[in-house]
């Protein structure tokens, strides 16, 4: 297909940043979505709309009013899981959005007056953004590779929504061993991952790897980015992402606010040491 083609064509001249930035400012100046965004020079919440190419980046459309309907969703997917498996927002203590980009489900939790709310995200100008523009929240920047700067089991919950759909099999390894050193025992781990439904987006040698029960993912020399894309079988995250958590529910094509990507809910075991990873050369 033309689009992996091109991708390849990146990767191999390594523009992978170049060509993510004029993706962003090509869509961001879709006329349509500049005439629909007059009307949000501020949100309901009454914080700051995120520039059209930061709308771009993390939702993949330059249209506030998309960016916002998405955030609300995926806040609420969350607040949804964790209900059905009695836990509530208000009760974990310090929360983590890992992968914040500029704030899209992060601003959603502004009514959590006793709730520590933290962001992260390897792109350090959407989380500068998130500085600037979100107050109650405690926004930092992470590397592609683990560590993190924060202390052993300071969060009840982190989630990471489409950040795993765009990370090569032994990052995604590493960074939950490093979700378990920043988790206490029992602590929450919520994910949405690219599952079954995006089989008929797989090529062949693909679809015969994923319905054998093994992760596929596609230019990962571009992690981090969109153009790396992972894929995830169920089986595979059951008996491998998982390692040393506990899976507390699984619901396909749950990921309400990230369409069609399933949701997976975690809880750490008691006594389990994070393991080490290998360093990305």
């Amino acid at each position: 297909m033309l689009i992996e083609r091109l991708g390849s064509v990146v990767e191999t001249l390594h523009l992978h940043s170049f060509a993510l930035s004029v993706y962003q400012r090509v869509g961001a100046l879709n006329i349509r979505s500049y005439l629909r965004n007059r009307g949000f020079r501020e949100a309901p919440d009454g914080l700051a709309i995120p520039p059209a190419w930061m709308l771009m980046a993390v939702a993949g459309s330059a249209e506030a009013g998309a960016f916002l309907d998405g955030g609300r969703k995926a806040a609420q997917s969350i607040r949804d899981i964790l209900r059905r498996n009695g836990s509530q927002m208000e009760d974990l203590g310090a929360i983590l959005d890992f992968g914040c980009g500029c704030g899209r489900v992060l601003r959603f939790w502004k009514e959590l007056r006793r709730t520590e709310i933290h962001g992260a995200d390897y792109n350090a100008r959407l989380a500068q953004w998130c500085r600037n523009n979100i107050p109650f929240v405690r926004v930092g920047s992470n590397e592609l590779m683990p560590p993190v700067a924060y202390p052993d089991a300071m969060f009840g919950l982190i989630y990471a929504l489409s950040v795993f759909t765009h990370l090569p099999e032994h990052v995604q390894m590493a960074w939950m061993s490093e979700f378990r050193r920043i988790l206490p025992s029992g602590g929450l781990l919520l994910l949405s991952l690219h599952g079954a439904h995006y089989l008929p987006r797989l090529h062949e040698a693909e679809r015969r790897r994923f319905l054998d029960g093994q992760a596929v993912t596609r230019h990962s020399r571009s992690a981090g980015m969109n153009l790396c894309c992972a894929f995830h079988p169920e089986d595979w995250v059951r008996k491998k992402l998982a390692m040393d958590f506990e899976v507390v529910d699984f619901v396909p094509e749950g990921a309400l606010g990230n369409p069609r990507q399933d949701l997976w809910l975690f809880r750490r075991k008691p006594g389990v040491l994070p393991r080490t990873y290998l360093p990305l050369h």
